[in-house]
């Protein structure tokens, strides 16, 4: 680092090309815009200070073999203080964290094993994991034999690769890379620790001397975000937005890019949680063109749907009662609980559900309606109810 200060201004763009570029080398990522966000991810580990929040770093594929453990080998080279956290405890990431030896990026791979569906409920590591977002952050623990309540500082960087995909709560925090294994097409050099960690070391020197020149400029930085990135996502992507403009460059325009890119397919492949599903799926296939249905039909016409979870719900189908409490955690535009009203049938009096009922929290949840996804009413398994 000594040497970098004497050779003046570090050209912060030529940098990051080089760090991408050493990326590029071991890493198959599934875009364009995965690079950039991964370049700029490592820098922003040495700059902690100067945001408000870290994005959580996120390598996830639905196979193994997809490369997700190398990347996160690659970043651990590049970052930091790393400390590499397979199955470990939430108290030893939060002691770490606020210990003597200074504050660690955290890389946790086989993340899966932890959240996955076979893992259990981990709510301690979870909540490590949520409140470390924030540089505010904290962990409360009773120490000592008085049992005091103390805080413990829980902001750090955090990196994890897994299988599968990771609780919302820390999905939303993330900046998520999707891997695929390679294709037969697709080639890499062979990673040699004993060789390419000198390599990566050298670049996370120059990181580190980087970050200290240019901290003023990030620190005092309100990024311009794209337009149609707000709320979380933006508060994901500032301090990375901050570091590119920082550099400059082509990583302002390159940046901006990538955040479009990675956000937009961050929702796509949000499905919500499972209420959100069903205000939505209620919206594009079931209430349409009418303003009203009974229950039955209604229920009739969810499980119906072959791309949804209705049909089995932990080996059940949905029912009217679990139906009825899911939506009525949802208000109307009057701010009552959505619930069963009596409807009139040809056969007499039914419960049922209003469109009317549903219109607020529609509009506050679910995602926007395409014509693709509400041009027709889906077909029930049963005959009509005539109204």
């Amino acid at each position: 680092m000594t040497a970098e200060k004497t050779t003046g201004p570090i050209d912060g763009a030529a940098l990051l090309d080089e760090v991408e570029a050493f990326h590029r080398r071991f890493n198959i990522f599934p875009t364009e815009s995965a690079y950039v966000a991964v370049a700029l991810w490592d820098a922003h580990a040495h700059m902690l200070d100067c945001f408000d929040s870290t994005p959580r770093l996120a390598f996830l594929s639905p196979e193994p073999g997809s490369g997700k453990s190398r990347a996160l080998e690659i970043v651990e080279t590049l970052v930091p203080r790393p400390m590499v956290a397979v199955n470990a405890s939430a108290a030893a990431l939060f002691r770490a964290v606020s210990g003597p030896d200074g504050r660690p990026t955290i890389l946790f791979d086989e993340i899966d094993t932890v959240f996955g569906p076979k893992a259990g409920d981990n709510e301690e590591l979870r909540g490590f994991l949520n409140a470390g977002h924030r540089r505010t952050g904290v962990t409360y623990r009773c120490v000592g034999d008085t049992q005091t309540v103390t805080p413990f500082p829980s902001y750090t960087a955090v990196a994890v690769a897994g299988l599968g995909s990771l609780p919302d709560t820390i999905l939303t925090r993330a900046v998520i890379i999707r891997m695929r294994r390679r294709a037969r097409n697709e080639t890499i050099e062979p990673f040699r620790a004993r060789i390419h960690e000198q390599e990566g070391h050298a670049l996370r020197d120059r990181l580190a001397a980087w970050a200290e020149q240019a901290s003023d400029k990030v620190a005092g930085a309100w990024p311009e975000m794209p337009e149609g990135v707000s709320d979380r996502p933006a508060d994901v992507w500032e301090g990375l937005l901050s570091i590119a403009d920082a550099a400059g460059g082509e990583w302002p325009r390159r940046a901006r890019e990538a955040c479009v890119t990675l956000v937009e397919a961050s929702r796509t492949n949000d499905k919500g949680s499972l209420g959100i599903r069903l205000l939505t799926d209620l919206r594009d296939h079931v209430l349409i063109g009418v303003d009203r249905l009974p229950t039955i039909a209604i229920l009739d016409r969810l499980n119906a749907l072959d791309d949804a979870p209705w049909a089995d719900l932990n080996g059940k189908p949905l029912d009217n009662r679990r139906l009825s409490k899911m939506l009525g955690e949802y208000m109307t535009a009057d701010n009552d609980p959505v619930g069963s009203r009596n409807i009139r049938t040809a056969g007499g009096v039914l419960k049922g559900f209003f469109a009317k009922d549903l219109e607020d929290a529609w509009t506050r949840y679910c995602p926007p309606s395409t014509p693709a996804t509400s041009a027709t009413a889906l077909h029930p398994r049963s005959e009509p109810l005539n109204l």
